[in-house]
């Protein structure tokens, strides 16, 4: 019999990224594969996790916290009581950051070790936390999780971590969620992102420094700088605090277009992987790489780097190239010149994508937490 497992879904970030769909995906499986889990999260997500995992007991913590000093006030105080009295065996906190009174065994997720490895990627503050963080959680959670081999390598080698308190529990796609669109619903995307029917290349993460926008930018800029009518370049998500994003832009020639719609809604995701030429994601480092998955999903061709966990995920169903400007360049130029080979890689993401599900991950998740309860 599972131990009755406490998931934190309070820590989920102001942004609400890749975070919220790892927890959300998480939650929702672990409810299919018939787990005894209550879930903390903040008031605003009370309904959502009641419908995602309807046998799970949702517990309301915090209203909307967006002070990082505030959530782990809470944290350290707020939560070992509603794991006390949700009857809880295990406390897993998905977010680096992890209680340390509760008396509980407690499971954490460390996504990436990229603070340590790649500083200069990261805003100082939330590096700073995010080392803290990390050291914290790994010296005292008595199971560490992490979404590929690379991140637990890398977890092994920067901080001496145990390898064997570490489980990997890759990431999963909803199929429901991410898919290939149907071509009304390209078309109603592009038609709000404003390119009515304009072809592009898409971009889906946060404008900060370790997802290499810049270059990608100006390796669009010098792919299609031949084209009398180049496709546009689509960077979707949330603002981050990488300047050199806007001096790339203005680099490029007034012919050359660059959208930005900021955010867009789950349900926009799959009519904007799905209908672009290529979706390009060349991160210098990620733990796993949430959005490269669900492009496969969606039926894209996708250009990444081979760096970290990018090729646990993408295997041979990707094209790849080195993180510079130029090697951007060379590759988006082949693969925009290459219908054949985009089609070729769309049909193998989709294939590939389909080995990475939650109820697998939540199986891996299962074991971690039985392993916390008995160690």
């Amino acid at each position: 019999m599972t131990p009755r497992v406490l998931v934190d879904a309070a820590a989920v970030p102001a942004d609400r990224g890749a975070l919220i769909r790892y927890v959300d995906g998480l939650v929702a499986a672990l409810h299919e594969a018939g787990a005894d889990i209550a879930v903390v999260c903040q008031r605003a997500d009370a309904e959502r996790y009641s419908a995602l995992a309807p046998s799970a007991r949702i517990l309301s913590g915090p209203p909307a916290i967006t002070n990082r000093n505030k959530r782990l006030a809470w944290e350290q105080t707020g939560l070992p009581v509603l794991a006390r009295h949700a009857g809880a065996q295990v406390v897993h906190a998905p977010y680096y950051s992890i209680p340390l009174g509760s008396g509980l065994p407690t499971v954490v997720t460390v996504h990436d070790v990229t603070s340590f490895t790649d500083p200069d990627q990261h805003d100082p503050v939330r590096a700073s936390f995010f080392r803290s963080a990390t050291r914290t959680a790994v010296r005292h959670a008595n199971r560490v999780i992490v979404p590929s081999k690379a991140t637990m390598d890398e977890l092994v080698r920067v901080l001496d971590a145990d390898p064997t308190r570490i489980d990997v529990a890759y990431h999963g796609v909803d199929p429901t969620l991410f898919h290939a669109p149907a071509p009304e619903d390209v078309r109603r995307v592009a038609g709000r992102i404003g390119l009515h029917g304009r072809p592009y290349v898409a971009y889906l993460g946060a404008l900060e420094p370790r997802k290499n926008v810049p270059n990608l930018v100006t390796g669009f800029g010098r792919a299609v700088a031949h084209l009398s009518s180049p496709p546009a370049l689509v960077l979707a998500g949330g603002p981050a605090w990488d300047e050199e994003v806007d001096a790339a832009v203005a680099g490029l020639p007034p012919r050359v277009k660059v959208v930005r719609p900021g955010f867009l809604p789950f349900a926009d995701l799959p009519g904007f992987l799905g209908g672009a030429l290529v979706v390009a994601s060349p991160s210098r480092c990620e733990g796993f790489g949430l959005p490269v998955l669900e492009a496969m999903a969606c039926g894209a061709p996708v250009l990444t780097t081979h760096r970290a966990s990018l090729p646990e995920v993408g295997g041979d169903a990707v094209a790849y190239t080195e993180p510079d400007a130029d090697s951007i360049a060379r590759a988006l130029r082949a693969l925009l010149e290459s219908p054949e080979r985009r089609e070729s890689l769309a049909q193998a993401g989709v294939t590939r994508s389909r080995e990475f599900t939650w109820r697998h991950s939540a199986e891996a998740h299962l074991l971690a937490y039985q392993r916390a309860v008995e160690g």
